[in-house]
């Protein structure tokens, strides 16, 4: 899955990017608002954690610009601000939630997985196709219920690809959402990632629909 951060303050970017990439996500950093709606605008995202107060564009403004354009990533407002009227501004603005600042990395990282789950469509925090199980919490994979090890970009993949179940996803939807804007995107290796999965977990789980991509049966 892939973030945008949308914050200037540089001390707690770099947290939040860090926090993030140890939970499994790709992540990448706008600093102020003008880029973040540039980035938000232009590449795929599977959430957002945008903060109010930023320098050029106005958090607020991002957000309802975001909207206005037929964006509809979820996003996670992150502001010092706790008064009752700017976390309404906020939800109306288009925003999916909202966390205060300070706040517990745990709890961000909890809103997060719930945000990305429902954009999806998906009520559980354990994601299930046949005898295949993935814990979006724990970052556990199980087949037949014993523990299948996986790499952190297998598991990236597999992870997409189970939230996004019945639908036919493409290999440049794929890269665009488990890598980060530095990734190569010409490079070869969802196909070599798409067939160690099948390894560990059965070759019938993950379907290439030729020509199109690849799909999990829902």
């Amino acid at each position: 899955m892939r973030i945008l951060i949308v914050e200037d303050e540089p001390s707690l970017a770099r947290q939040l990017r860090q926090t993030l990439e140890s939970a499994g996500y790709a992540v990448d950093n706008a600093h102020d608002g003008e880029e973040g709606q540039f980035l938000g605008e232009t590449e795929s995202y599977d959430a957002v954690i945008l903060d109010l107060g930023l320098p050029e564009i106005d958090g607020l403004t991002v957000l309802d610009r975001w909207r206005k354009s037929g964006r509809k990533m979820p996003v996670l407002v992150l502001t010092a601000r706790d008064s009752w009227s700017d976390k309404v501004a906020g939800l109306d603005a288009g925003a999916d939630d909202y966390l205060a600042k300070p706040f517990q990395s745990e709890e961000l990282i909890a809103r997060l997985r719930a945000l990305i789950r429902r954009s999806s469509g998906n009520a559980s925090s354990e994601l299930v196709s046949g005898d295949v199980r993935l814990d979006t919490r724990s970052g556990r994979v199980t087949l037949a219920g014993e523990p299948v090890k996986m790499t952190a970009q297998e598991y990236k993949l597999l992870s997409y690809l189970m939230h996004h179940k019945g639908k036919v996803v493409s290999r440049t939807e794929l890269i665009e959402h488990i890598y980060d804007q530095d990734f190569d995107r010409d490079s070869n290796t969802i196909e070599v990632f798409i067939t160690r999965i099948r390894k560990k977990l059965g070759a019938d789980l993950i379907t290439t629909i030729r020509g199109l991509g690849y799909s999990l049966e829902s």
